[in-house]
């Protein structure tokens, strides 16, 4: 199995970035499909970015399409998203996944570990 560790969130003004970093440690980072998702408070987890275990495929929720970017460093068994004009309805706990079977998920179900979360706070 694989551990994730997310970090990277904290407090920003609306139209500021921040860069979230997922460790993972344990079994072969390339095995698996990647994902971040978030929550926020009274919401269920929703979909944010996916890429496959290469790196060449991502896929984007409408939401956050131009300005997220999900990437990953498979020498550094790291996966990343960088968001840029943050707004603040992208206020969540964001959390990292993997999954062992499937390559570009939208669905939280799909994936078997997750990380433990970071926060994310924009403000107005």
């Amino acid at each position: 199995q694989v551990q994730l560790v997310e970090s990277g969130g904290g407090l920003v003004q609306a139209g500021g970035s921040l860069r979230l970093s997922c460790a993972a440690s344990g079994r072969t980072f390339s095995r698996y499909g990647m994902g971040w998702f978030r929550q926020a408070p009274g919401k269920e987890r929703e979909f944010v970015a996916t890429i496959s275990r290469t790196g060449f495929s991502t896929f984007y929720a409408d939401s956050v399409k131009g300005r997220f970017t999900i990437s990953r460093d498979a020498a550094k068994n790291t996966l990343y998203l960088q968001m840029n004009s943050l707004k603040p309805e992208d206020t969540a706990v964001y959390y990292c996944g993997a999954s062992e079977y499937y390559n570009g998920r939208v669905y939280s179900s799909d994936y078997d570990y997750w990380g433990q979360g970071t926060q994310v706070t924009v403000s107005s």
